[in-house]
């Protein structure tokens, strides 16, 4: 009989390690979700204009292209009804297991299996993945003060409000409010975008596919194969750019500053709006986003960019340091996630009892972003240092789920039990992690990427990278964890 298996998180990368586990023959798995049905960050994020910033050719799965994109980038909805007819299309639909919150994971010595409590239930587990992602928990600063009117984040969009004719206030100007700013821009009143720190805004080369174009990748599907490669080639050279090594790093970081001063100068035509939105910090130290209206919006007579910090929350509106008190009917956070607190609402416990976020208690790591010491056949999907710059994310999870698959066979096979990375090994892979993040672009400024000192969220390399150091479990690397007496 195999290994129980446990999943976390009905996603991209919760299913890609459901499949993973099932083609090495793995039967008994369960794919734990706390909300209604399977889809992950696009389930959640609803908003007017929600769509993808990686061409849908590469973000998708390797094994299930999708020849009927209506354009280069993905939707939300078409994402999700990718993600969801690929998931029923494979079987993994039948292994999810909805409404079903983990609340706790305890690693039990004398058995050597996970205890998984859940809203629903408690369940047994000898392998746990956890695949909750690193945008799954949104984050509310906390300014004081109550607001009179609705007030939701983006990423819990109230489609019940009606925005019509209304003052919309909005904090935050990252890679979702870039989105729905300018989808909404017609319908309210006024607008005033709230902003901290102004990003790097290029154009998005975004098109619509023609008729033609889905029956040429329908006749001919090495097109659409071409086309995914040829973006991979291309987001490997931002990915190199990045971590500092590539010999195109000036030249390329040179070329996307041009390209968003060239769209800005030709977008805003106030002089000193556009004093407002230069960002103070070098090209590619926080998430470059991708837009063709954001500008053109921001310069709208209805549009408002408030630089000043907000200080506080009235029933009426949002007071900033300068004592000015702006007046709204509709406040919208588009202020980001916690994406460095990994498996965040979940109590982890290991061996010996230890819990997890006193290992953590300094920045998470993870050998390989996957597994940490002490905590045996509990791994994760999207861990620590596996988030990237550039280049689609579905790639790093088919990485990490065909290694945790890996382990499950040998498990499966009798000639593992308890499975856990080597200390040393992992210490000398955060040392290796950290060194190389240290001269990335990321190190110049403060962003979301950030755990204190530690950068916890991004791999400092190209995918071709990861994809090989994973793609055969270095065996040596990982140690097996005696039962405890008696067990």
């Amino acid at each position: 009989m195999g290994p129980r298996v446990v999943i976390i998180g009905a996603g991209f990368g919760g299913l890609a390690a459901a499949r993973a586990l099932r083609g090495q023959g793995i039967a008994d798995i369960t794919v734990l979700e706390r909300a209604g049905a399977a889809g992950g960050v696009w389930r959640d994020n609803t908003y007017p204009g929600a769509a993808c910033d990686v061409p849908s050719p590469l973000y998708s799965w390797s094994w299930a292209p999708h020849l009927d994109w209506s354009r280069r980038y993905g939707t939300q909805p078409e994402i999700l009804d990718y993600l969801r007819e690929t998931a029923d299309a494979e079987g993994l639909s039948a292994l999810v297991r909805t409404g079903t919150e983990v609340t706790a994971i305890d690693y039990d010595d004398a058995v050597g299996s996970w205890r998984v409590v859940t809203s629903t239930g408690t369940l047994s587990a000898d392998l746990v993945v956890s695949a909750v992602g690193q945008l799954s928990h949104p984050v509310v600063p906390p300014i004081p003060g109550t607001f009179d009117g609705p007030v939701f984040h983006s990423a819990r969009w109230r489609h019940d409000v009606d925005l019509s004719g209304r003052r919309v206030a909005v904090v935050g100007t990252g890679a979702s409010a870039i989105q729905f700013v300018p989808a909404i821009a017609d319908r309210v009143r006024s607008l005033t975008v709230f902003q901290r720190s102004a990003p790097y805004v290029v154009p998005k080369p975004d098109q619509e596919y023609a008729e033609r174009h889905h029956r040429l990748f329908r006749r001919f599907p090495w097109i659409q194969r071409g086309e995914r490669r040829a973006w991979f080639r291309l987001t490997e050279l931002l990915n190199g750019a990045l971590e500092g090594t590539s010999p195109v790093k000036r030249p390329l970081l040179a070329a996307i500053r041009g390209a968003w001063r060239l769209q800005m100068r030709l977008q805003v035509r106030d002089r000193a709006l556009r004093r407002r939105l230069v960002p103070d910090f070098p090209v590619g130290c926080k998430r470059l986003l991708f837009s063709n209206d954001w500008y053109r919006t921001l310069d709208r007579d209805h549009v408002d960019v408030v630089s000043e910090r907000v200080t506080g929350i009235e029933p009426t509106g949002l007071r900033t340091a300068d004592g000015r008190l702006h007046e709204a009917d509709v406040l919208i956070w588009g202020t980001g996630f916690a994406a460095t607190d990994f498996l965040a609402g979940i109590e982890v416990h290991g061996v010996d009892g230890v819990a997890l976020r006193d290992v953590w208690a300094d920045g998470a790591s993870a050998h390989l972003g996957i597994t940490v010491p002490g905590f045996p056949n509990l791994f994760c999907v999207y861990g620590p240092n596996t988030n990237l710059g550039g280049s689609s994310i579905v790639n790093m999870l088919e990485a990490q789920a065909g290694w945790i698959a890996q382990v499950a066979r040998r498990i499966a096979d009798g000639d593992a039990h308890r499975v856990a990375v080597r200390r040393d090994v992992a210490e000398a892979y955060d040392r290796e992690m950290q060194e190389r993040l240290s001269s990335s672009a990321w190190a110049g400024c403060d962003s979301w990427y950030h755990d204190g000192a530690r950068i916890t969220t991004n791999w400092p390399g190209r995918v071709v990278e990861y994809q090989q150091r994973t793609a055969i479990v270095d065996w040596s690397e990982l140690e097996e964890l005696s039962p405890a007496p008696g067990g």
